[in-house]
């Protein structure tokens, strides 16, 4: 028996939408990786993107644990010497909520043209409100990356 090969015109992308609040970063960019992976998919194949778009909402209500939102930097460089600038977790959530959550789903997709692509069927908000009703996303819930109340 072969192995199957999905194509790309046999594939058929859903759209889901996660609400981030109270949920862990990090568990929480697992799920969303998996998703624009597609490792969910029966005929998950890691050379062809065969993964679904996802919308994050309330980007802004998402926890980081122990102290990194204190100790973890994220960095950027303007390509000229000394010009590498550094921000705290704790900035950025205030700051730009959404950047934090979209560099932490980039880090865990390849780092190639099939990241790239993966990463642009990512849509995150740092509210709970967005412009991709007329796509109908279903509602998606992560328990394990939840936090108890």
């Amino acid at each position: 028996m072969r192995t199957y090969a999905p194509k790309a015109e046999e594939i058929t992308r859903a759209w889901y939408v996660v609400d981030a609040e109270g949920m862990v970063l990090g568990r929480l960019a697992t799920e969303v990786a998996r998703i624009l992976r597609g490792k969910h998919q029966p005929f998950f194949a890691p050379h062809i993107d065969t993964g679904d778009h996802v919308v994050v909402v309330n980007a802004d209500k998402v926890i980081l644990t122990s102290n990194k939102a204190a100790d973890k930097f994220a960095y950027r460089h303007s390509g000229y010497p000394g010009g590498i600038k550094k921000r705290s977790y704790a900035e950025l959530l205030a700051e730009r909520p959404a950047e934090l959550v979209q560099r932490a789903v980039r880090g865990m997709l390849p780092k190639n043209t099939l990241g790239r692509q993966q990463l642009a069927k990512l849509k995150v908000y740092a509210g709970p409100d967005h412009p991709h009703a007329a796509q109908a996303p279903q509602p998606m819930d992560i328990p394990s990356a939840r936090r108890p109340a």
